[in-house]
């Protein structure tokens, strides 16, 4: 039982440190890093909220990417398909929030849309 229970946690380790050392994954990650952290700036946010937005941001970039690889060849799906997980990205992000950080957090957008900026729509 413990050599089976061993196994599992080396296989475990293992994909772990794969998945570490994909070029794509350290750039997701970094990525998402500076996301959270300028959004950690404008929101105020504790350390718990950090950490799960930070897994919210890269799970969101990961996502995006793996549409636009998935429908390239439709961009009409595709687009829909990344609104819907805008849509989730911004409902779980609401939960996660307190009503000052959220009412923050929207005030951001409002002011890079109406910059212009890209990324915002």
């Amino acid at each position: 039982m413990k050599k089976l229970l061993s196994l599992a946690v080396l296989a475990v380790g293992l994909q772990g440190v794969a998945a570490a050392s994909d070029p794509e994954t350290d750039k997701l990650n970094t990525r998402a890093t500076a996301l959270t952290r300028a959004m950690t700036s404008k929101m105020q946010l504790d350390e718990g909220q950090y950490l799960r937005l930070k897994s919210l941001n890269l799970r969101m970039l990961e996502t995006m990417e793996d549409l636009k690889v998935r429908f390239a060849a439709d961009p009409e799906i595709r687009d829909m398909r990344m609104a819907e997980a805008q849509t989730s990205y911004h409902m779980e992000l609401a939960l996660m929030l307190r009503p000052s950080q959220l009412t923050a957090y929207k005030q951001s957008q409002e002011s890079m849309t109406a910059l212009g900026l890209p990324g915002t729509r």
